[in-house]
């Protein structure tokens, strides 16, 4: 999995340098934070309506794309900030052996 998702980081921090007009992920970048963060808002609407549908008929694949989508446009602000995916995977891998509870209580604490 984080083969994926490290050949993904690649691809969009090269997508950094690519011109508007030939590739999405650089029409994203060259419209800015404002936008990407729009579509991470329009995916996020998205995929929970996507789970409220799979919740009344069982079928989990809209959900699935949907939220590979959110991933997908999450990453992109992440690589518009200068972030790796990486870096959510290490985040992650940090809160193993921690509760639930301590973890959001070490973020009160900061």
């Amino acid at each position: 999995m984080s083969d994926v998702l490290k050949a993904l980081g690649d691809i969009l921090e090269e997508r950094k340098g690519a011109s508007a007009d030939s590739s999405y992920v650089a029409s994203l970048y060259h419209k800015g934070l404002n936008k990407i963060l729009e579509k991470v808002g329009e995916e996020a609407t998205e995929t929970i309506l996507a789970a409220k549908d799979a919740e009344r008929s069982g079928e989990n694949s809209d959900v699935i794309y949907e939220t590979a989508d959110l991933w997908f446009h999450t990453l992109v602000a992440l690589a518009q900030l200068g972030e790796r995916p990486e870096a959510v995977i290490n985040e992650l891998a940090r809160r193993f052996n921690m509760s639930g509870l301590e973890e959001k209580a070490s973020r009160t604490e900061k």
